[in-house]
């Protein structure tokens, strides 16, 4: 019996190491998203830090919003957030591709088959097929000033898109 109630606290600790949220640095982001079955370079190398719940809830946090390259631009926010499960990044926000002059959110990001050499991103209106080889490296995330400025155009009018 005292043996038992001796392994209470310790049962207890590794219960609430299992089950909370991980804070990890940003090095093992792309590691993580690799061990998942996706791509590393879906998100930047510029992450600051993110959480991974228990639950699949993926917390990334970047230095600030920021433009990437990929087959048109990606506008990530300083927070993206989404379900992780293998092979798949749900319920996405914080993230949205440039589409025909027009900013939409990416909704959902799916390796169906690893093998085919595909990823589908969903932007809500339609679903985009890509090739993996765009996502093999992380790329490098940088501000904009002009777009990512919170009410520039207000402030600046036309001179704010230059």
């Amino acid at each position: 019996m005292a043996f038992t109630q001796s392994l209470l606290p310790f049962f207890f600790l590794l219960l609430l190491f299992l089950f909370s949220p991980t804070r990890c640095r940003s090095s093992s982001i792309h590691g993580l998203l690799k061990s998942m079955g996706l791509p590393p370079g879906l998100l930047p190398k510029e992450v600051k830090s993110f959480n991974f719940s228990g639950s699949g809830l993926l917390q990334v946090f970047l230095y600030g919003p920021c433009l990437a390259k990929f087959d048109t631009m990606a506008l990530y926010e300083s927070e993206l957030r989404a379900n992780l499960t293998y092979g798949s990044l749900t319920g996405v926000q914080g993230l949205s591709q440039e589409e025909l002059f027009l900013w939409l959110p990416v909704k959902d990001i799916t390796v169906d088959d690893p093998g085919s050499g595909l990823i589908v991103i969903d932007i809500g209106v339609a679903q985009k097929q890509l090739s993996l080889s765009l996502f093999e490296d992380p790329p490098h995330c940088t501000a904009s000033s002009g777009l990512l400025k919170e009410n520039a155009r207000k402030e600046n009018g036309f001179a704010a898109q230059t």
